[in-house]
This record gives structure tokens, sequence and C-alpha cells, in this order.
């Protein structure tokens, strides 16, 4: 009998809630094919984050893609925009801030349909959350829906497999709280991981970005200290 595990592809940005949802799925057993892109982000720090998770956990691969978001703009991600500091929740909560990438969600996950087309696999594991966020509209449940329903009804794959696409986002519902919890059972080490939208040249958060926050909040309402760097 073969022993193989069962391939997932996993997209891996180097930010908490990716690195949490690796974890799980190796957990669950999984051996996790890890997606990654330089996209045009303004800081370069999460993707060599995201390099030493995916050794630190055993990803049997990892592709960086690179992607020219950046000549589209539209974000302070990706174009020479404020970031929003110091927003409280209701704000966040209000409205779509600057910070949102468009399309991001979608062009990331049809790239690890298509990688997972090619590897055989079915399985896709991504990091949203619905919960605590930033008011994107590709983090919520409904975008999810019917971006495996488009994955499955424009694939080779998933027209004539017989299996179907299934995309899990296993923090969807969870609040940063719980993500990290989870995280913690599972022995991730978040220092390792990098959540600022505004980071200095070292790689500092600034503990004010809406991400910043969240995250600090997080850990705060867990219990435990962050052991992420700030300036």
């Amino acid at each position: 009998m073969s022993t193989d595990k069962a391939k997932a592809v996993v997209l891996l940005s180097g930010g908490l809630d990716s690195t949490t949802v690796l974890a799980m799925a190796v957990q669950q057993g999984f051996s996790c094919c890890c997606l990654s892109f330089s996209y045009g982000q303004r800081q370069a720090i999460e993707l060599a984050r995201a390099r030493e998770i995916a050794i630190r956990l055993g990803a049997a691969h990892h592709l960086v893609l690179n992607l020219d978001l950046h000549k589209i703009g539209g974000s302070a991600l990706t174009a020479d925009m404020a970031v929003p500091k110091n927003r409280t929740a209701e704000e966040m909560e209000s409205s779509i801030p600057v910070t949102y990438v468009p399309g991001r969600n979608t062009i990331f996950l049809s790239h690890a349909v298509a990688w997972a087309e090619v590897l055989g696999v079915f399985d896709i594991f991504i990091g949203i959350n619905a919960v605590d966020y930033s008011g994107y509209p590709d983090c919520r449940p409904e975008f999810l829906g019917a971006f495996e329903k488009v994955a499955n009804l424009g694939t080779r794959a998933g027209v004539e497999s017989g299996r179907g696409y299934k995309i899990h986002a296993p923090l969807m519902l969870l609040s940063k709280k719980e993500i990290i919890l989870k995280g913690k059972a599972l022995g991730v080490d978040y220092s390792l991981t990098h959540s600022c939208y505004d980071p200095d040249d070292e790689g500092r958060g600034c503990g004010r970005c809406d991400a910043c926050q969240l995250r600090l909040k997080g850990f705060l309402e867990a219990g435990l200290v962050d052991p992420g760097t700030y300036r």
C-alpha cells in the first residue's frame, strides 16, 4: 500500500494567518506545496519570511511567482500611497481601505488552481479571515464559495476528474485570538511571521497600521506577548 501523503497547495504570504494555515495543513497530513508571490509589494521582508517558514514547517515545495501588480497600482501596498494608521475598529469595519490590492486573492487563487491542476492536487489552503480583518471583499465566505465554483467549472481537472477542487479557509470564522491560540497549540513560531503594511528598512512593524493593530490585539486577548519586532 502506498504511503505517499496527499498533496495540497498552500498560499503562503509569510504572515501570521497563512503560517497558521500551513501548520494546520501539515498537521492534517498533507504534503504541502507552498505558493508565494512577489507581486510588487513595497516591502520584501514578507517573502523572506515565507521562504524561512516553508523550510521550518517542512514544505515539500515552495514556488515564488513574480507578478507586476505594482504597474496596476491602486493600493497603498503597491503604489506610493500612505498606509492608514491608528484607525479604530469602527473605521476598519466602515469601508474598504486603500491597503486593499485590486483583485489580489482572485489572482492568487487563480495561480494556485493552475499549479494544483499541473500537480494533480485538489486541495488548496488559504488564510483569509472574515472576522478580524480590514474589510476586504475577497476575504469573505461569499467570494470563496463563488471562486470554488469557477475553479471547478473552468478547468479541465474540475470538469473531467470527477473530484473537484476544495478551497480550504480554516480561519474564515475565527478571531485573531483564536487563530493565534490554534497556531501556538501546533507549535507555530510567530516570531518568524511578518504582518505590518508599513515596516521600516529593518523589517520592524509600525505598530499602528490595521494589520499591526489586529495582530497586537489578538496576542493581547490570547494572553500572550507578540514576539514580533516593532519600531
